[in-house]
Parts: C-alpha cells; sequence; structure tokens
C-alpha cells in the first residue's frame, strides 16, 4: 500500500519494509512475522504521520527543536534536564480530536469485549529505547499511553544515544503498536545464537512464569534451555526456582506469589521447547541472521511480541564497539608500566586531560590519561575503555572507580601523561600494569575462576557479605548478587555528578539541586537492595577535591596536606548547612519514599567530642538511631583505634575499619605517592593488629564491625583472619563479591572444624 494513501493508524498485517518510515522497527518486524502465518498478538499501529500530525497541532517542533538546539553535553544530568523539558511539552499537550476519534475506534474493534486490554509499545524508526505499556483498558488510557509513548521517544538516554550516534536529536520518528494483551502464564526470550558468541550453533531460550517484564528487568532468575540450531536437539536445560511473578490482578500489573507446586518446576516442557524452536528457526531463516525473541505463552499457545536483530554475537568485546585499528607497530615489551589496579585489557585512542574541566575532549572508547582522577572526572569515566594515571595507588580514586565501573585501569606509571601522546592507540593490561603500544596485547589476558552465583546464594554464613558502591546507576545489578547490602555507598561521587560547590548552590538558594540529587541515588539504590540494608557514608570531600569542583575556589583555601586537613565530621561542626543538605535527602528517602533500610555513616571523626557534636546535628534533622536505623562510625585514625571504647559508650550501632586511611595514618605513607607505593600494605602487622583491638572491642561491647577497605577485595586470604577474629560483615567491591562470599564459606568451616 503506498505510504500516501496510509491513514494515521493500519492494522500489523499492513506493515512491512516498504512502509517502515511509517510504522517504526518493530511495527516492521511484526508485520512480517504476521505474514509468515506465524502467531502475532492481533492489532494496530499509530503510524509516524500520526506523531508528527500530533506536533504540528500544537507547535511542538520548533520548541523541541530550540531546547534541543539550546543543548550542550557539559555533565550527564543535562541530558536528564533537557529530556523532562521536552516529555511535559509532549504529555501536557492536547491530543487533537480527530486524531483521539481514530485510535479510539480502533481500539474498540481490537476485542469482543468493551474497553479490552491492550499493549501499548512504541516503535520508533532505528532505535529500540522506548517504553512499553501493559495490561492498558479503556479509551482514555489508552489515548494518554500513545501519548506517553511518543514523549518516551525523548528519554535521556534517547537523546544521549542520537547524540553519541551523531545523529538528529530530534530522531528520525515514532509510531506506537497496540496490541491485544496475552496473559502470559511463562514468557521470555530467545537467542538464535549465542550472545556471548562461545556456543557455536546453538540456539538459547530464557523463560520465566508470568509476564516477560521481570525477566527484562532482572528481577527473576530464567531457566535456561540449551538448543542445537541444526537438529533442534536439547543439548542442556538449567531450571531456576522462582518465587514471584508478574501478573494482572484487578486491572493492574502485580507482584505475585508462584504457587507453591510450581516454584522449582521447568517453566517449559521438552515438547514446548520444540515448538518454541521451530517458531525461532522460521524467524531466523526469514531474516537470514540472528534474532533476538521476545515471545509468551497463553493457554498452551505461544505468541510472538517482537523480533529484532541480535547484534551482541559480533562485536569487538576487547573495544566495547569501537571500529578494528591495526597495531602502527608489534606489540613485543610495554612502552610503559605502572599498577595494574582495575583487571581487563582494552585498546583504543590516547586522551590526555590535566583536568576534570577538560571532561568534554573525552569521546567514548578513549583511553583517558591523567595526572590523577577525582570524584568530578567519573562523567568521563563513564565513557573511556580505559584508564591511566600519573599517580596513584590500588586504592586511588582512579582505581576504586574503575573496578566499580569495570573498566581496565594502570596507575602509578609516572610519566604517561610526557610519554604519551593524544590519538596514538595503545593497549592497557590492567592486569599486569602494562601500557603497549598498539592493539591485542601478548599473552592473552589470564580469567579468573567462575563462581557459581546461585549456589553461593543458597549457603547463609554468619558473616555478611556486603558491597562498596558509588554509582546508583550499577545498583539493580550488584543487587541480583548473592550479597547481603550495601557496606559503604559513598558520597562524594553523587556530589561529583552534580559539579557545583554546594556552598555556591546555597548561596543561589539552589539547595534542592542537591537534595533532589541525592535523594534520587539514594533512593534508587535502596529500592534495588531493599530489605537489605544500605550504610551510607556522609560526604568526606577533601579540601582539593572540593576546589575542583564549580566555584570551589571561592569556598576553599589551599592546604599543604588536604589528606589530614579540613574533612568529615570537622566539616559538619564548623558548617552545618551542607550536612543538613544530606540528613534531608536520608529523611526524603527514608519517609517520603518509605524506604527504611537506609543507614548512616560518619566518616573521619577525630574526637569523641566531635562524635557528640555530630549526633545533636543528626537529632536536630529528627534523626534518632532505632532497629531501622543504625548509626555507624568509619575507624579510619588510630586515634578511633585506641579511644574507641569511648566513641562506642557516645552511642553507635557499629563501625566499618577503612583501611586505605587507616593503613596511610599508621606507616606514614601518602597513598597516592607511586614512589611509596610499594610501602602501602593493608596487611602490614601494624594495620592488622589495630583491625584486631578494633574487632575484639566492638565485640566486647556487642556492636557490629565492618570493613571496607580495598584489602579484603585484593587479599581475599585476609578474610580468614577476620573470620577468625569475629567481624560481623566484611565489604568489597562488586567484582570481588563471589569470591569474598568463597572466602568466608571456607573460613566460617574451617573455625568451626578447629572448635
Amino acid at each position: 500500500m503506498p505510504a500516501k494513501n496510509l491513514s494515521f493508524i493500519v492494522n500489523i498485517n499492513q506493515a512491512d519494509k516498504d512502509n517502515w518510515s511509517l510504522v517504526g522497527d518493530k511495527g516492521v518486524s511484526l508485520g512480517e512475522i504476521s505474514k509468515l502465518g506465524l502467531p502475532v498478538p492481533p492489532g494496530i499501529i499509530i503510524t509516524t504521520k500520526a506523531y508528527r500530525y500530533f506536533l504540528k497541532e500544537n507547535g511542538l517542533k520548533t520548541k523541541i527543536t530550540t531546547l534541543l538546539e539550546n543543548f550542550s553535553l557539559k555533565r550527564p544530568e543535562e541530558f536528564q534536564e533537557i529530556s523532562g523539558q521536552i516529555r511535559k511539552l509532549i504529555l501536557r499537550a492536547s491530543m487533537p480530536e480527530d486524531l483521539a476519534w481514530q485510535i479510539i475506534k480502533a481500539y474498540t474493534r481490537l476485542g469482543r469485549l468493551t474497553n479490552p486490554l491492550v499493549a501499548v509499545r512504541s516503535s520508533a524508526v532505528s532505535e529500540d529505547l522506548q517504553s512499553s505499556f501493559l495490561n492498558i483498558s479503556g479509551e482514555a488510557n489508552v489515548v494518554k499511553k500513545v501519548q506517553e509513548c511518543w514523549a518516551s521517544f525523548f528519554e535521556a538516554r534517547g537523546i544521549f544515544y542520537r547524540q553519541e550516534a551523531k545523529k538528529n536529536l530530534l530522531g528520525q520518528d515514532i509510531a506506537v503498536v497496540i496490541q491485544k494483551m496475552i496473559q502470559a502464564e511463562t514468557a521470555g526470550v530467545l537467542f538464535t545464537a549465542d550472545p556471548t558468541g562461545k556456543k557455536k550453533n546453538s540456539l538459547i531460550i530464557e523463560a520465566v512464569w508470568g509476564l516477560g517484564e521481570y525477566l527484562v528487568q532482572g528481577r527473576v532468575t530464567p531457566d535456561q534451555y540449551l538448543i542445537n540450531f541444526q537438529t533442534g536437539k536439547i543439548i542442556d536445560k538449567k531450571s531456576n526456582s522462582q518465587k514471584v511473578y508478574l501478573l494482572k490482578r484487578g486491572g493492574k500489573n502485580t507482584k505475585g506469589l508462584v504457587p507453591k507446586k510450581k516454584i522449582n518446576l521447568a517453566k517449559l516442557n521438552d515438547e514446548e521447547i520444540k515448538r518454541l524452536t521451530d517458531l525461532a528457526k522460521k524467524i531466523h531463516q526469514f531474516y537470514f541472521f540472528p534474532q533476538e525473541i521476545e515471545w509468551a505463552k497463553d493457554k498452551n499457545q505461544f505468541f510472538i511480541l517482537q523480533s529484532r536483530p541480535l547484534t551482541t554475537t559480533f562485536r569487538q568485546k576487547t573495544n566495547q564497539g569501537q571500529p578494528e585499528r591495526k597495531p602502527k607497530t608489534p606489540l613485543q615489551r610495554p612502552i610503559l608500566e605502572g599498577i595494574g589496579a582495575s583487571p581487563g585489557i582494552i585498546s583504543g585512542p590516547v586522551k590526555k586531560i590535566k583536568s576534570a574541566k577538560e571532561i568534554k575532549k573525552i569521546n567514548r572508547g578513549d583511553i583517558l590519561v591523567a595526572p590523577l582522577t577525582t570524584p568530578d572526572f567519573i562523567p568521563a569515566m563513564r565513557l573511556v575503555g580505559g584508564i591511566i594515571t600519573d599517580q596513584g595507588g590500588q586504592t586511588s580514586h582512579a582505581a576504586i572507580i574503575s573496578r566499580e565501573l569495570s573498566i581496565p585501569c594502570v596507575v602509578g606509571t609516572k610519566t604517561a601523561t610526557k610519554n604519551l601522546n593524544n590519538n596514538q592507540l595503545v593497549t592497557v593490561d590492567g592486569n599486569k600494569g602494562e601500557i603497549f603500544l598498539g592493539q591485542e596485547p601478548h599473552p592473552k589476558p589470564r580469567t579468573k575462576p567462575k563462581l557459581n552465583q546461585e549456589k553461593l546464594a543458597k549457603i547463609k554464613t554468619a558473616t555478611k557479605v556486603y558491597v562498596n558502591l558509588s554509582e546508583p546507576a550499577v545498583a539493580k545489578t550488584i543487587a541480583q548478587k548473592p550479597i547481603d547490602g550495601v557496606g559503604l555507598l559513598r558520597a562524594e561521587f553523587m556530589f561529583a555528578k552534580i559539579g557545583t560547590h554546594p556552598r555556591a548552590l546555597l548561596e543561589k538558594k539552589q539547595e534542592k539541586i542537591i537534595i533532589q540529587e541525592l535523594t534520587d541515588g539514594l533512593g534508587k539504590i535502596c529500592r534495588s537492595f531493599s530489605p537489605r540494608p544500605v550504610v551510607y557514608r556522609t560526604s568526606d570531600f577533601k579540601t582539593n577535591e572540593y576546589r575542583n569542583l564549580t566555584g570551589g575556589e571561592k569556598y576553599e583555601t589551599e592546604e599543604e596536606n588536604p589528606l589530614l586537613g579540613f574533612r568529615g565530621a570537622s566539616r559538619y561542626i564548623a558548617d552545618s548547612q551542607v550536612f543538613a543538605l544530606e540528613l534531608e535527602a536520608i529523611k526524603n528517602v527514608r519517609n517520603k519514599k518509605g524506604l527504611r533500610n537506609l543507614w548512616l555513616m560518619l566518616p573521619f571523626t577525630r574526637t569523641v567530642e566531635e562524635l557528640i557534636e555530630v549526633k545533636k546535628i543528626i537529632a536536630a534533622y529528627g534523626l534518632s538511631r532505632g532497629p531501622s536505623f543504625k548509626l555507624w562510625l568509619m575507624v579510619e585514625t588510630p586515634a578511633n583505634i585506641i579511644n574507641l571504647k569511648r566513641f562506642i559508650e557516645a552511642g553507635i550501632d557499629g563501625i566499618s575499619l577503612g583501611t586505605n586511611d587507616l593503613t596511610m595514618l599508621i606507616l606514614g605513607i601518602d597513598r597516592d605517592n607511586a614512589k611509596l607505593n610499594k610501602l602501602f600494605d593493608e596487611a602490614d602487622p601494624a594495620v592488622l593488629w589495630a583491625i584486631r583491638k578494633a574487632i575484639k572491642t566492638c565485640q566486647k561491647y556487642q556492636i557490629s564491625s565492618s570493613i571496607c577497605g580495598q584489602v579484603v577485595s585484593d587479599q581475599p586470604e585476609i578474610i580468614q583472619k577476620l573470620v577468625g577474629w569475629g567481624i560481623s560483615s566484611i565489604s568489597v567491591n562488586p567484582d570481588a563479591t563471589e569470591t569474598a562470599k568463597a572466602a568466608i564459606i571456607k573460613a566460617e568451616k574451617e573455625t568451626i572444624n578447629h572448635g
């Protein structure tokens, strides 16, 4: 059917590649699969023509274009800001009556009953990042959800994607698919090739009870079935227990409990696996390209909900999707050596920057080279392929964040900024701390043996396993690990994302920016881990780090040694206004969002008198210790160890040993001084004596003891000692949680055996 003759709405079976620009990627796929005679839920498509008409009638295109033209990438939050403004424009605009009437008439024809239940899904042209809504009923609701799909075209991630791909920020266009809702008994995703590229000639099915949203969100672990693509023979079946599922209840999508008799049952039997495999092979053979297929089963019938090309199998894994570059010279010996601070091997072009003011120079996949990094480097660190610094050790900022973001990193090279040139192609070996000229280092990286998460999760330990976090964006993924909560949530990185000195915002009466940013970040993490505890360490910026924030030079003096300067509790007492913003955010999360798993931890508190003064400030803001709100103290100085009994008597519920600062202050070593790095040892006998002393004191006075320093992530053998001494919990980096859990299991078993 010629495009010019199409109305604002077409049936799914009218869609194909010839009218792709009108029906979008999802619409084309569903239309073509439907024409193959495969089971696609009946439905309609609100075309891109309708979207353009809506924009024109409301005069929105010019307004949106103006906003996007004035948009510049200074920090990732600007994507959120511009997104919010554009989505408000779309959601507040009026749906033209003639268009609304067409949508309503088409909707009512989808079911025999009045107000049939439907799924409303975005179908953008050359994109797949927009929203879907399930179990929608009623004419007004459907029209509203169409408008919400259009608004989702300008979600922050969509704008970011277009900016990264150098596409028009307006996007090409968006259609909306409205289909009869399938009340799935079982649903899932099917890959017609192994997305990791490891298992050749294989087809993989993932299946869960109920609607497939919980699988997409990572809320449940699916069954997985491995099938030989050519023969259809089932090679392997892994069935996982599932206790909760998503279902329709009273017109809403609701979390339900899986019936007991089904919790441990396989989601699909062999006959169903074969039927689904046959459907998938037909789709694969039609497109002649590996596919990722969403499916659902209702009343013993399978339905195809979506099919899209599977591209992950063919990506360059060592270059994060960057185009392949040939090395300029053979890789034989490293041109530079430092400390391997975050494992992995990556190749990319060098991009040197002196300070966070230059992070706009960074492109995705670059190798960031800097003297050192500070919290305000984080927006750039999310984009890069690898990191090299002149200064720093295993516990420097660059090292900690690189491990959390899984970025290969080498620190302490001393001369990287001098010896490396911009755009020079290098390879970073974060395992060995070596830099090579060109691409693909030798030898190949060593890989850690993979531990069975499900098996670890089933084993309960007396010593809790916590995780160190700073980035709300990764909380949902990390929360799926077999861990008991967050033992250290750093405040500094959320402040760094704001980018402006808190005092400057207070002066402009813009303190709500800080409160909202912290509330959102803390809320996201607490929700991901609920009901497990999240121990939030309030801000511990040093003066040099605060100076790097916009406006910071006005409020911060230069100190000879910021490590021993104006930081931690001393700041809260001298100027409580910034600390008060953190307390307001904590109250918002606990009281307004109802997330009572958020606890508080005070950093760098030198004296008992400081602790008492800070507790007065906390109490003044309506936060008091109780069963659901614990107050912990970071133990980071020799004085904390020596006076721990007095700190406990002043009223705390637990401690966390910050071995990074504790080691520096016991051994008298600056951890970021590369010349002294070999002497910096968190397992030094003097440090271990202090750790044992603290744990034993906590045991005596019956409060919790934890540790969040780098030593337990890097040296799991230390865990044996900690468990033997009776530590309550151990908090490690995200990539070390499984290793730590396994070490705790072993240590507790040996402790029991030895009486």
